[in-house]
């Protein structure tokens, strides 16, 4: 008794050591910031001001890092594809990049045009309403991190900047028409991102699980799935990921991706072919063909990400130095180098600090990934963004990859128990049969392709009444395969962190903004 308390004690030691570690590395990096801030704006007038949103900035980059990176590698990580720290390299390197080379000279500071800036045309109102929607925005992710939520960097700092515009200049500077799209992306996103994962799940199913020669089938097919990923992520990239570098409209982008994936087919048809000869003809052989599309894919996503949302860090900090440096507000403010570079470092910093928690919530605490489910997913993540993009539809980013997991569990929720189902109909069928009949029938079953099984059901079904199988046991067996396949209580806990999101970090915002205004006027 006395050792294994000893070795209770160690592992508690051992742990504590690991989170003063990460937070001593997590401080370091702000010290450090505030160094730099404090090297570089002495003698300007207000520099303790952009010394602390410089701070808090960086604070905001290192949550963005460790919540809603995790939906861009978590299904790699979870599928196995990839190491824990394999995956943090891979988005660290790519956000970073995507942050410095595709992330704009220019950057909006009043995210979404959430608040009319008319309304607040005083430089000291705005520099407060920024540096209080940066903290509050900060602090509902830190939060939401510490609980292993995913939610919307996005909606956070939307969240923050209305919180603490209402608090500087009323009710009236709100834009409702803004916020009531956002609130519905709260719906439209995740369903959009479920179905079209789901939607390529059962595209994978029907074409290659299902058949008998399933390495034959993934011969045919999988080219043509890499094909599409081309399509789709050179589309996402050139209409999400570069479009601060070069302008390009829906049809370009879509034509240039059409050019690519007729090359990516043609490539990669003989070199899947000759791939499959050293595979296994089974799921786990299949599966492999998907591991190097993924690693693809959960780079080009974190570069995307990177180019995007490090303007939820950025924004509010560039809009600060602006109003400082010119004594104006503006809409739009230019980003200078160090600002970006804090945006990516903070990502990067927080990643792989506090990143780990929420991959793993992502990639396998929702439910059970493999290659071809993650797959899927990166699909769906890039192919809802671009519809809805063209369709005008509000959109969140975190909330189609969460969407898109939810969506893959169902479906093979859905078709474990038609499985289940189609198996006690062959039992009721055979009911008095001899054993050894029975499972010979379901061995044959079981082995036979999707097309055969319908066939042998529908010549059961001929020759005797429809299952007596009961709508009491078909719940029964619904509750089982729930519990196995997708974890309901996550789902529950993941809808509403993203409900409280906005009026939650708008509350913190308010508050804030009136400590610092406390603290400010004399």
């Amino acid at each position: 008794m006395e050792l294994k308390n000893l070795a209770d004690i160690e592992h508690a030691t051992i742990a504590a050591r690991q989170e003063f570690l990460r937070l001593g590395t997590a401080i370091l990096f702000l010290v450090g910031v505030l160094i730099y801030a404090g090297v570089m704006f002495k003698g300007i007038p207000n520099a303790y001001l952009m010394i602390a949103a410089a701070m808090v900035g960086g604070y905001m980059a290192m949550n963005i890092g460790a919540n809603d990176v995790a939906n861009n590698v978590g299904p790699a990580v979870g599928s196995k594809t990839v190491t824990l720290t394999g995956a943090i390299i891979i988005a660290a390197t790519f956000e970073s990049a995507g942050a410095l080379i595709a992330g704009g000279d220019v950057v909006g500071t009043i995210k979404n045009g959430i608040i009319d800036p008319d309304l607040i045309n005083d430089p000291d109102t705005f520099i407060w309403v920024m540096l209080a929607a940066l903290m509050a925005g900060a602090l509902w992710l830190n939060i939401a991190t510490m609980n292993g939520l995913p939610v919307s960097t996005t909606h956070s700092i939307v969240g923050g900047v209305l919180g603490a515009g209402i608090a500087a200049a009323g009710w009236d500077v709100a834009n409702w028409g803004k916020m009531s799209a956002i609130a519905a992306s709260w719906v439209i996103s995740p369903i959009f991102g479920g179905i079209i994962a789901a939607a390529f799940l059962y595209i994978i199913k029907r074409t290659i699980m299902y058949q008998s020669d399933m390495l034959e089938s993934a011969k045919k097919v999988v080219p043509v799935l890499v094909a599409v990923m081309v399509l789709a992520f050179t589309t996402y990239l050139m209409l999400k990921g570069v479009k601060k570098i070069v302008k390009v409209d829906f049809v370009t982008a879509l034509g240039i991706g059409s050019a690519l994936a007729v090359v990516a087919y043609l490539g990669l048809k003989p070199m899947i072919a000759k791939q499959t000869l050293d595979l296994s003809a089974d799921k786990s052989g299949v599966n492999k063909l998907f591991v190097l599309p993924l690693i693809f894919a959960a780079a080009l996503l974190s570069f995307a990400h990177g180019a995007n949302d490090v303007a939820n860090a950025v924004g509010p900090l560039a809009g600060i130095y602006d109003a400082i440096m010119t004594g104006e507000v503006v809409k739009k403010a230019p980003i200078p180098i160090w600002v970006m570079m804090i945006g990516a470092l903070g990502i990067s910093f927080g990643l792989a600090l506090y990143g780990p928690k929420l991959i793993r919530t992502v990639g396998s605490e929702i439910t059970e990934l493999d290659q071809g489910r993650a797959f899927c997913i990166a699909m769906s993540a890039a192919i809802t963004v671009i519809i809805a993009s063209q369709l005008g539809l509000p959109i969140s980013s975190t909330h189609v990859a969460i969407g898109a997991v939810f969506g893959v569990g169902f479906l093979r929720e859905y078709i474990k128990k038609n499985y289940r189902r189609m198996l006690d109909e062959i039992r009721e069928h055979h009911a008095g049969a001899d054993e050894a009949e029975v499972e010979a029938f379901l061995t044959k079953f079981e082995a036979a392709p999707l097309i055969e099984k319908q066939n042998m059901l529908a010549d059961l079904k001929a020759r005797k009444a429809q299952s007596a199988f009961t709508k009491h046991d078909r719940k029964s067996l619904n509750r089982e395969v729930h519990k196995a396949l997708v974890k309901r209580s996550m789902a529950l806990k993941i809808a509403s962190a993203w409900i409280i999101t906005v009026p939650l970090s708008g509350v913190m915002a308010a508050l804030l903004y009136f400590t610092i205004r406390g603290f400010m006027l004399p």
